[in-house]
């Protein structure tokens, strides 16, 4: 079975959240990935120990970055929510209102990290920025529109 192309979303009246929604959402996926987290360490550590040398760096890139990873891509791909996202009412899609592909999704997720490293400052953006937009979305070529429901 083939996937229908979906058809973009209407960007002329889309409103972009704010800093407090984005937050908020941030906050709710950031428990889900806790948990996730959680959930990965007991699935390695119960049965093998817990790692060390060599290892150790290896698990924590897993639990830090490949799981975090893979959780928004997977999500942004599929539908352009995360759990927090749908909650607060948030949609990623692209500049042109498309849905979000492998390539954006991955630019999307360094490109938050980037904004991260630097105190958080590419979040805050969004309050300077005459769009609404924080770094990673201009770097990644997506945006954040609220949702009706």
């Amino acid at each position: 079975m083939t996937e229908q192309p979906q058809s973009p979303h209407d960007l002329t009246d889309a409103v972009a959240p704010g800093l407090l929604r984005r937050l908020g959402a941030i906050f709710y996926d950031t428990l889900l990935l806790t948990a996730l987290v959680f959930v990965a360490t007991a699935a390695v550590t119960l049965p093998f120990g817990n790692p060390t040398g060599d290892w150790l760096l290896i698990f924590q890139i897993f639990l830090f970055e490949i799981i975090p990873l893979v959780f928004f891509c997977w999500f942004w791909i599929r539908g352009g929510q995360t759990l927090g996202m749908r909650a607060w009412r948030l949609k990623l899609v692209s500049m042109e209102g498309l849905p979000v592909d492998w390539k954006q999704a991955l630019k999307r997720h360094f490109a938050a990290i980037l904004s991260l490293l630097v105190f958080g400052f590419g979040f805050i953006w969004v309050v300077f920025d005459s769009d609404n937009m924080a770094w990673h979305d201009r770097l990644s070529g997506t945006r954040l529109i609220l949702t009706k429901s």
